[in-house]
């Protein structure tokens, strides 16, 4: 069953690539049916199991089985892309290059489901690229920048690549094996410098996947410069198969090493300044593609915080966060893209006073961001808050000061992002907008209602979550892992906050009802170009709105960090490797006659020291 749903990915993204060619009413309908219809054959059809197919290639097998935690990363991987192909019917109308944004789209979510499935290296290696070449594809689509977007994001995939067929060379040739399995429980009869190197090519490999400093830098030109439809998934849901990663390498293998807990806390501390950093520079950004894509790397470091600490709270914490990060960010990703739909701009500085125009977008956008900045009821509360009480119980408290600061600074750019798409001035340039259409809404405010629900009810992901961390070794918790956090009732069955719920509700309800009968009342609106400077009338082009320098006293204040780019060092490498093959060209020339005399050369060489050489 497994291999046939693959095969109806693999063969429907074809069809629809051709389809769209012939009838694009058709080309959609063959991209819904290869999204929904595997995927809910994957999810009604694949159950937990040690094996589900086997297959022989070139005399190595091919195994393929799904987890317990494999089945949790599924769950995102499935969900958003049902979701993000609802959504992107309406958000490619009248876009170019459609069938290939379907085709790269549906190979993405098989290629996903297939790492996941893998219980070998060969198998993982394999989807792992094709994850890759197709994501790629996504980043190139638009043909904007692709000389330093594109090959950016090539060449640090390709980092990652080569890190990671590294290892699996490295494992084979002492292990004799490249199943997962045999990985994992062999781990001590490897080499002691391949104890070391093993892990760390891998966790450079998943490190550049999920986006960890300072490793990150193709990500927000990356997830800016795909189409919004796509984007969700490659924050979402494509980040953490390097999150899978990460949690393979780190539980199943530096844990069997005496110095795996340096590893760890070294990658516990990247997490943390990654949470930081990313926050800041979100902060700086005027557009929403652009403040998502930083904020998206920020929100991965807690998670690779988490993980790397480890304990049953902090990887509880991790990875319910997991699912709750591709929630509201996916949600999020939805609202811009339905924001640049209808106006044709995501520039927080051009387009304003959406709250009336785009309300489901707004409703949406305001539970997705409370979730993102940890606030209750809400789902990104839960996680944050277990993950601060597990680094206290570790006695982590310095990184307890750093992610708290990262999530008091997102504060900043939750705030600016809903002020600035929908609760500043209307200008009478937007007085068309209307509400995207509901194959854009529905979808988008479902995964804002789902952060809603987990936040209340957190149980729904706790047994499965739990499951997959008795799976990697972690003591059987008879399903009450979370009574090890007081935020929770006995059974976990709720978070005990309910009066603080009710409150909040009220409060609510209270401005909403006053905003309405305000609202009734005549009020002139007046627009930011309704205003005089020093005695003078700006000019139309003038613009004089407060989104301007939004957060320029910050910014000022942490200027000094945002200089210090770790980008700076990639382009002097590149350039210095650029310079050396130039001189590499010029020795090169294509010219017989030159090659010739290089032979010669060698020869007479190979004459001069042939008794020092080969005695």
């Amino acid at each position: 069953m497994l291999t046939l749903i693959l095969v109806i990915f693999l063969g429907g993204a074809i069809l629809t690539w051709l389809g769209r060619k012939i009838n694009p009413l058709l080309g959609d309908l063959l991209f819904l049916v290869s999204v929904i219809l595997p995927a809910t054959m994957f999810v009604m059809n694949i159950k937990v199991g040690d094996t589900i197919a086997q297959h022989t290639l070139l005399g190595i097998d091919l195994v393929w089985g799904l987890s317990p935690l494999a089945h949790l990363f599924s769950l995102v991987v499935v969900g958003l892309g049902v979701m993000l192909s609802i959504y992107s019917i309406s958000y490619m109308r009248g876009k170019e290059k459609v069938g290939m944004y379907y085709f790269s789209f549906i190979l993405s979510i098989m290629a996903m489901l297939g790492i996941l499935v893998s219980r070998d290296w060969i198998s993982f290696f394999i989807f792992w690229e094709i994850m890759t070449w197709s994501s790629y594809l996504m980043v190139i689509l638009n043909g904007k920048k692709v000389q330093s977007i594109g090959i950016k994001y090539f060449v640090f995939s390709a980092l990652g690549a080569y890190s990671m067929l590294m290892a699996l060379v490295i494992i084979n040739s002492q292990l004799g094996s490249f199943m997962l399995s045999d990985t994992f429980n062999n781990f001590q009869h490897l080499s002691p410098a391949n104890q070391i190197l093993i892990p760390v090519l891998l966790l450079v490999a998943f490190g550049v996947k999920s986006a960890v400093m300072p490793l990150h830098i193709w990500a927000p030109d990356a997830y800016s410069n795909s189409p919004m439809g796509y984007t969700a998934v490659f924050s979402g849901a494509l980040s953490k198969m390097g999150v899978y990663g990460l949690v393979l390498v780190i539980i199943s293998m530096t844990t069997q090493l005496p110095a795996g807990s340096l590893i760890r806390i070294i990658v516990a501390w990247l997490g943390g300044f990654t949470a930081a950093a990313a926050t800041l520079w979100a902060i700086t950004q005027d557009d929403g593609k652009k403040l998502l894509a930083w904020s998206s790397i920020g929100q991965l470091g807690y998670i690779v915080t988490g993980v790397a600490i480890g304990t049953p709270l902090a990887m509880l914490a991790a990875m319910f966060l997991v699912v709750v990060h591709a929630l509201f960010k996916g949600s999020l990703f939805m609202a811009v893209g339905a924001i640049e739909k209808q106006t044709g701009t995501t520039d927080f500085k051009e387009v304003n006073g959406l709250i009336r125009k785009m309300p489901v977008t707004f409703i949406s956008s305001l539970l997705s961001i409370i979730a993102l900045a940890g606030i209750p009821p809400l789902a990104g509360f839960v996680s944050k808050w277990m993950l601060y009480e597990a680094l206290i119980q570790n006695h982590n408290y310095l990184l307890v000061v750093l992610l708290f600061f990262a999530s008091t600074a997102a504060f900043l750019y939750a705030y600016k992002f809903l002020h600035g798409y929908f609760l500043g001035q209307e200008e009478p340039e937007w007085a068309h907008v209307k509400e995207a259409p509901m194959s854009m809404t529905i979808p988008m405010l479902l995964l804002a209602l789902t952060t809603f629900v987990l936040g209340t009810w957190p149980q729904l992901l706790f047994n499965s979550i739990d499951s997959a961390m008795q799976y990697l070794g972690y003591d059987a918790t008879n399903g009450k892992l979370w009574t090890d956090s007081v935020l929770f009732s006995q059974w976990g069955d709720k978070v005990a906050l309910q009066p603080v719920l009710y409150a909040i509700i009220a409060v609510f309800l209270f401005f909403a009802i006053f905003l309405y009968f305000k609202g009734r009342k005549a009020t002139r609106y007046v627009t930011t170009k309704d205003i005089s400077t020093s005695g003078e009338i700006p000019k139309e082009w003038e613009n004089l709105t407060f989104k301007v320098n939004f957060m320029q006293p910050f910014e000022r204040a942490i200027e000094p960090f945002l200089k210090r780019q770790i980008e700076k060092y990639y382009l002097g490498f590149g350039k210095g490797m650029e310079a050396l093959f130039d001189f590499t060209r010029r020795i090169y020339t294509g010219n017989g006659q030159t090659y010739a005399i290089y032979a010669i050369v060698f020869l007479a060489l190979l004459l001069i020291f042939r008794v020092s050489l080969f005695g």
